[in-house]
Order: structure tokens, then C-alpha cells, then sequence
């Protein structure tokens, strides 16, 4: 089964990410969000978006969906693929575009209700799109699972937002190498950054909660430290099964099976003393889980302890 080509869009986070944290040659002062509306900034962010957009959806238009038929729009049910990693990473990756989003609009001084309400607009508009796209590809199909796992992340940033006008809890990400992709790489991918958005074996989804920001402030509690849960899989060399064999040579037979974890992680942008451009740099750390020691279960191996796990 072809992998549905959200995975290309990943990328854009990292864009976004870049947007957020690149350093220019201005002073500290330019990473500090603007007490009051600067249209410069906002105008700035918004130009840089929409052209990224379209640059993303011409380009998603004429190198992938151009290879395949068109169709009229169709849905599409692939719930039982790929363990359903897929549905944690567009969970993820809809969570995380809302949260950049609503950063950006917050660098330029737009109030935080309306910020987050048009960071989580701007991702679940996105991530739509590409369902829409996906409705009109003979190979795939608008996946009713897909959409709400978009909305799931999108309603956990809007939903924190609305309660405690923060992130307590965020999505995150994790990869490491696996031997999966040298049976598959057409699939799974031929290089290290092809491997970290396609092959899902290797990826891990957390659920990171910062423990500090439920208890109060006298509590010593360390500001930057969380507790995650992580969520993977392994033995998958296809979407629902794994082929006896690919262009003639044989593949072995391995169990496809769920990971469960439990371990450290941190938030290091909340540590105390951070100047702007430190605490922009460290927003990456909102994305990206640290390495860290973790307690894994799965049904093959049982318990096993991770001296540092990533």
C-alpha cells in the first residue's frame, strides 16, 4: 500500500520551526513577542506563510499527485494500516503547526485568544487541505480516520489554550535508526531524512506533560521537567502486511507489533533566566522529544528498561 503523501508535508513544521527560531542579525529585542500589535511583524508572518502554502501545494499538485490517476472525490478508509501510526502523526504534526502558528502571531503581538484560535484555524485548514487532495487521488482517499486525528491535535492545543491559557501537555516526536527500510526503502526510505518521516518503525509519538505546570509555584517542582508517554511500533514493512518477498528476494517474517513507553522528557524553554533568543531556540524542544531513560512494554519483549531512549 502507497504511503499517503502527508508524510511530505513534515518538512513544513521544520520550515516553520525556522521561521520561529532563526536568528537574525537585530538584537535580543527582536525575538521578544511585541506588547502591542506590530502589523509589520504580523504582515511579515502572514505573507511568508501564504506563499510557503501555495509553494507547498503546487508542488505536493505536480510531484506527487500528478504521478497518479485522479478520480472524482472519494473516501477512504485506512484505519487498519501501519498500526495506526499514522493517525498519531497527524495528530502531531496538526497539534504542532497550531502551536508555531500561534507563536508567530503572538511574536507579532496578537492577543493569545485570537492567536491560538487562528494557529489551531491555520492547521486544521491545512491539514484538510490535504485530505481534500488526497479524496481526488485514485491510490488514496479523503480518511475520515485522518481528519480526526487532525482534529484531536488541533482541539489539545485550542483546548489548553481555553483552560489554562498555556501548554501543560504536548505532542512530540522521536525517531531512531531500524533495519526496516533496507527491505522496503522505496517506502520506508533511502536516507536518514527520507527514514525519519517515512519509516514508522523507527518514529515514537509522546504525550508530554509538564508536571510544574499543575502544581504551584512554591512547590520547588522543577519548571522544565515532564513525564511523557510514548507510542510506536515495529516489524511493519508494509501498511497492512508485510510482502514474503520484494522484487524477487525474500523478506523475513516479522511480527508487527505495538510499543508503549513511560520516561523523563523536558520543556527546556520554561527554565528560568532565559533570554528571548535562548527561550525561541529551545521552542524546538516543544517539538522534539529529549533522549531520555524510559520504561518500554510491548507483547513480544514484555518490560524492558532504556538507559536513554530517543
Amino acid at each position: 500500500m502507497f504511503q499517503k503523501p502527508l508524510r511530505k508535508l513534515y518538512p513544513l513544521i521544520g520550515v516553520l520551526l525556522l521561521l520561529e527560531s532563526s536568528p537574525p542579525a537585530a538584537a535580543q529585542e527582536f525575538f521578544k513577542p511585541s506588547r502591542q500589535y506590530n502589523p509589520g511583524r504580523v504582515n511579515g508572518v502572514v505573507f511568508a506563510e501564504a506563499a510557503l502554502g501555495t509553494a507547498v501545494t503546487i508542488g505536493l499538485n505536480y510531484l506527487w499527485y500528478k504521478k497518479f490517476p485522479r478520480s472524482p472525490f472519494h473516501f477512504f478508509n485506512d484505519n487498519n494500516e501501519w498500526l495506526n501510526m499514522d493517525k498519531v502523526g497527524h495528530a502531531t504534526t496538526a497539534y504542532n503547526i497550531a502551536a508555531i502558528q500561534s507563536d508567530l502571531l503572538r511574536w507579532g503581538g496578537v492577543k493569545s485568544g485570537a492567536a491560538s484560535l487562528f494557529g489551531t484555524l491555520t492547521a486544521l485548514g491545512f491539514m484538510s487541505m490535504i485530505e481534500i487532495m488526497d479524496g481526488h487521488s485514485v491510490k488514496w482517499g479523503f480518511s475520515k480516520g485522518d481528519m480526526l486525528a487532525n482534529l484531536a491535535g488541533c482541539l489539545l492545543f485550542e483546548g489548553q489554550q481555553l483552560m489554562w491559557g498555556q501548554q501543560r501537555i504536548s505532542l512530540k516526536y522521536s525517531y531512531h535508526h531500524t533495519l526496516f527500510a533496507h527491505y522496503q526503502p522505496n517506502e520506508l526510505g533511502n536516507n536518514l531524512p527520507q527514514r525519519m518521516l517515512k519509516d514508522y518503525n523507527g518514529q515514537t509519538y509522546w504525550l508530554s506533560v509538564n508536571i510544574g505546570s499543575f502544581l504551584p509555584g512554591s512547590s520547588g517542582f522543577p519548571k522544565w521537567l515532564n513525564l511523557s508517554a510514548g507510542y510506536g511500533a515495529e516489524g511493519m514493512i508494509g501498511g497492512v502486511t508485510n510482502p514474503t518477498e520484494i522484487k524477487g528476494k525474500p523478506v523475513p517474517a516479522y511480527k508487527r507489533y505495538r510499543q508503549f513507553y513511560f520516561g523523563l522528557d523536558t520543556d527546556l524553554y520554561r527554565a528560568d533566566g532565559l533570554s528571548p533568543l535562548s527561550t525561541t531556540l529551545l521552542k524546538l524542544n516543544r517539538t522534539i522529544k529529549m533522549p531520555a531513560p524510559a520504561i518500554e512494554w510491548n507483547e513480544v519483549d514484555g518490560t524492558k528498561w532504556h538507559w536513554l531512549y530517543f
